[in-house]
């Protein structure tokens, strides 16, 4: 749950299979899908590559091909993009044009409003008897071209003061210029009376706050609305006196936020 743990977002993309000189960004399956059914096994995929970046002319344009290993038995194939928040950008499934037997392509456009981030291809064969199967899938990370601005944090809400053994809930607002799906973390740091850090583990001093909408372990009412909330106690043991709590924010690009800091006594 610490923030050290998030400072550097991951880029890495994914793909499947061999060798094929032809057209394009080429990659090898790690894991072939349905891997058993002979007449919907997928050889290659071209047109993904690691990272596409907006600010490169032409580099939005996805050219996608599917290639099945012969002779297959399928009657159409297709294939869904998934943004970095899992939220797919085509409305129905983009389906592609049959070039010779065994291969299919066709081309999809990322627009500069769609979040940075990490996405997926997921694609699709239907046989001729109507049954469809995903047989493959692929990565990219996407650039939209943003140039990017560190996440802001504001609106605390925490209590002055709070009594050990009461439990109690503080939040913070995270706007990133760059859109939701840009802020890696919200967290915070907690400091005794006497100064000394709190350790969630050894050498870890920051604690994730949630924007999940579980209200029973965090505290947090709405999901993913940019309000992160953390429900806390201190122990009959605890110091008393007043303890600093210091609020901060990080992106995917490892952009920090401003910072927040609070006072709370503990009595």
């Amino acid at each position: 749950m610490l923030a050290s743990k998030y400072y550097s977002a991951m880029r890495k993309a994914y793909f499947l299979l061999i060798p094929l000189l032809i057209w394009g960004c080429e990659k090898t399956y790690e894991d072939i899908i349905d891997s058993g059914t002979d007449n919907y096994q997928v050889s290659t995929i071209v047109g993904i590559k690691d990272t596409v970046d907006m600010k490169v002319p032409g580099d939005s344009l996805l050219n996608l091909r599917l290639i099945f290993t012969p002779p297959s038995q399928v009657y159409k194939a297709y294939f869904d993009v998934y943004a970095s928040d899992n939220s797919k950008l085509n409305a129905i499934p983009v389906e592609m044009y049959k070039i010779i037997d065994d291969l299919y392509e066709n081309q999809f456009i990322l627009k500069r409003e769609n979040p940075i981030g990490n996405y997926t291809v997921r694609f699709f064969a239907e046989g001729f008897e109507g049954s469809i199967k995903q047989v493959a899938l692929g990565g990219f990370y996407f650039k939209n071209g943003q140039d990017n601005l560190p996440p802001v944090i504001s609106n605390l809400l925490c209590p002055d003061s709070v009594a050990r053994g009461v439990s109690f809930i503080f939040s913070v607002n995270t706007v990133d210029p760059n859109g939701r799906v840009d802020v890696l973390s919200t967290f915070f740091s907690l400091y005794r009376p006497d100064g000394t850090p709190v350790e969630e583990n050894p050498g870890d001093i920051y604690f994730a706050m949630d924007d999940s909408g579980n209200l029973e372990v965090f505290g947090d009412s709405t999901a993913n609305d940019g309000v992160y909330s953390f429900k806390n106690s201190f122990s009959p043991t605890s110091m008393p006196g007043q303890w600093k709590f210091v609020f901060q924010a990080i992106d995917r690009s490892n952009s920090l936020s401003n910072i927040l800091e609070h006072f709370l006594l503990v009595q």
